[in-house]
């Protein structure tokens, strides 16, 4: 037995031994002499007594039903009303505690952003935040190994598939990188990134040596009588020096006809996927190959696998490699949050308004299965339950109302004796 279920069971011993007593004490009182102090014990006795019948069967209303007339429809008040209680628990938990005001208050009044940002600067929270998470994508990839699960993302992604307009959506995907310039942003650091290639010594070796195979190649005579190796490495320095001069001129002329032919080429390629047919026929050849194909399938099945596996040997090894990054993340953004107020409040104001736009939908599925799992509980289950946890306060109603009810009689005694001297 439980200590809740022994302190319940010794407070009943206790209340009904009170109610023994006082009766006893009130039948003893009529064979002795009715002297003032017997007349008053009797009083007290059956003040008491009548206090702890009362609240015996105020108490005992609560989770049973009395058979008694005229009252026994208001007794088994838990049992009887479970579903009410249930739904007035779930409104009242979704109207009090699951509405935006309070949700919002509550942000407010412990400051998330800076809550979180002490919580991840404190030593030892990071890498408790990178394990669980890493657990979680741990049990994410076991789940996604289900062959019914498999086959329902294979399902779901098919449909997604076939419901893309392949054409449209690369020109909607250009539009978007060439706005505002954009495009040219990324032609500049592949600029950058050709002048860097060239002036590579690799690259240099590269290009002389092909110079020297193409004289080979071309001009045998020419290549026995001419310094090779020397107009190799020259054509290499003049070759590297003619595109460093071209990418700077392109690099810093936002009006080079370049930029304006690869703004044109962009432009035309967004029309033709938009209008041409042909792209469009191209775009559902592209899609067909991709849903029917059973050799690209069975490639991607398997690097699939392989992929997965590495995840999960990684996430289950206490020293995961994923797991150290996620909590280098976690403590990178709880130093940005700590040092930065602006960002504190930034992210204050969208907790808040995720708050706000979500709680009507959550406050409405927890209050639904609030209702929904009172309303499958067993009815004498429930009120087994509640007195179970309550019950031993409850049975001090009953002790009180024997030691109040007592009092009251006493009071009562000593009054009506006043007044009759």
């Amino acid at each position: 037995m439980s200590s809740t279920a022994s302190a319940l069971t010794r407070s009943k011993r206790l209340a009904l031994g009170l109610l023994l007593l006082v009766t006893a004490v009130f039948i003893a009182t009529h064979f002795l002499a009715q002297t003032l102090a017997v007349q008053c014990l009797q009083a007290v006795a059956e003040a008491a007594m009548v206090g702890a019948l009362a609240d015996w069967f105020a108490v005992s209303a609560l989770f049973r039903r009395i058979p008694i007339p005229w009252v026994q429809r208001h007794t088994a008040i838990i049992p009887r009303n479970k579903d009410r209680i249930g739904e007035n628990l779930a409104v009242f938990v979704r109207d009090r505690f699951l509405d935006p005001v309070s949700l919002v208050a509550l942000l407010r009044r412990h400051d998330a952003a800076q809550s979180l940002a002490d919580w991840l600067g404190a030593p030892g929270n990071s890498p408790l935040l990178g394990r669980q998470l890493a657990r979680l994508a741990l049990a994410g990839l076991e789940m996604v190994q289900d062959r019914q699960v498999e086959r329902l993302l294979t399902q779901a992604l098919r449909g997604v598939l076939a419901q893309v307009d392949f054409a449209r959506s690369m020109a909607s995907v250009l539009q978007a990188l060439t706005q505002d310039g954009r495009h040219q942003a990324v032609l500049d650091d592949v600029l950058r990134r050709i002048s860097g290639v060239l002036r590579q010594t690799d690259t240099h070796h590269l290009v002389a040596e092909s110079i020297v195979q193409w004289l080979k190649r071309e001009h045998p005579v020419k290549e026995k009588l001419l310094p090779t190796d020397w107009l190799g490495d020259k054509g290499a320095e003049l070759v590297a020096d003619a595109l460093e001069s071209l990418l700077h001129d392109i690099a810093h002329n936002p009006q080079h006809r370049m930029r304006e032919a690869f703004d044109g080429a962009v432009q035309r390629l967004i029309t033709r996927l938009q209008q041409d047919p042909d792209y469009a026929q191209r775009a559902e050849q592209l899609r067909h190959y991709l849903l029917h194909d059973e050799k690209l399938a069975a490639y991607l099945r398997e690097m699939w696998g392989r992929m997965r596996q590495r995840l999960e040997a990684d996430l289950a090894n206490p020293n995961s490699h994923i797991a150290r990054k996620l909590a280098g993340m976690g403590r990178g953004l709880g130093q940005a949050l700590a040092q930065d107020a602006a960002l504190r409040a930034s992210m204050n104001t969208r907790l808040e308004g995720w708050a706000q736009a979500l709680a009507p939908e959550v406050s409405e599925f927890i209050a639904r299965h609030i209702r929904e799992t009172v309303q499958r509980w067993d009815a004498q289950e429930l009120s087994a339950l509640v007195e179970h946890h309550m019950g031993k306060d409850l049975q001090f109603i009953r002790i009180n109302g024997t030691l109040v009810g007592g009092a009251i009689g006493l009071l009562l005694f000593t009054l009506t004796h006043l007044l009759r001297t």
